[in-house]
């Protein structure tokens, strides 16, 4: 890698760093290359990025950025997971993680704050964006579902007693 190609690299990592909602820095033990695909296509399908880059442009790319404490993590075979929403790839890394044990979570961060692998393990127990979007919006609506039942039960109520009525006048 020439001069020019690691300056395009650091400014490549500073704009992943700069927009990322959460890092997690992962220790590769061997994975095979079949387990290296298989965990950049969860992590693409989950929103996130997975990307192995040199420790030293790494620890460049962070210098302007909310995650220069994770500096101290990037020794020996890393790589670095990120994504926009804050569990996501915290989630797709950990999940990974259970099924082999060629990756090891060595810790992360979100934003200024730095996690241990236990942190970066709670992290990714909380429910996803989109799952409190859904959350939110099966709350907001549940009274709105509620109101609009409360308002047609008297009229379903009376229409009952006119049918009670007339049958009985029927018959």
């Amino acid at each position: 890698m020439d001069r020019s190609q690691k300056a395009e690299s650091v400014a490549q990592l500073n704009a992943v760093f700069s927009e990322a909602g959460a890092v997690v820095i992962t220790r590769n033990l061997g994975m095979s290359v079949a387990q290296s695909t298989a965990l950049r296509g969860k992590m693409r399908d989950a929103g996130a990025t997975y990307k192995v880059a040199k420790n030293r442009l790494a620890k460049l790319a962070i210098a302007d950025t909310d995650y220069v404490g994770i500096g101290d993590f990037l020794t020996g075979p890393t790589a670095i997971a990120t994504s926009v929403d804050p569990v996501a790839a915290a989630k797709a890394v950990v999940d990974f993680a259970k099924t082999t044990d060629k990756i090891e979570i060595v810790g992360g961060a979100m934003g200024s704050q730095v996690l241990t692998p236990e942190g970066v393990k709670a992290l990714a127990s909380m429910p996803s964006l989109d799952e409190l979007r859904a959350k939110l919006i099966g709350l907001v609506q549940a009274p709105a579902t509620k109101i609009a039942q409360l308002s047609t039960a008297p009229a379903a109520k009376l229409a009952r007693v006119f049918a009670a009525y007339a049958d009985k006048d029927a018959a």
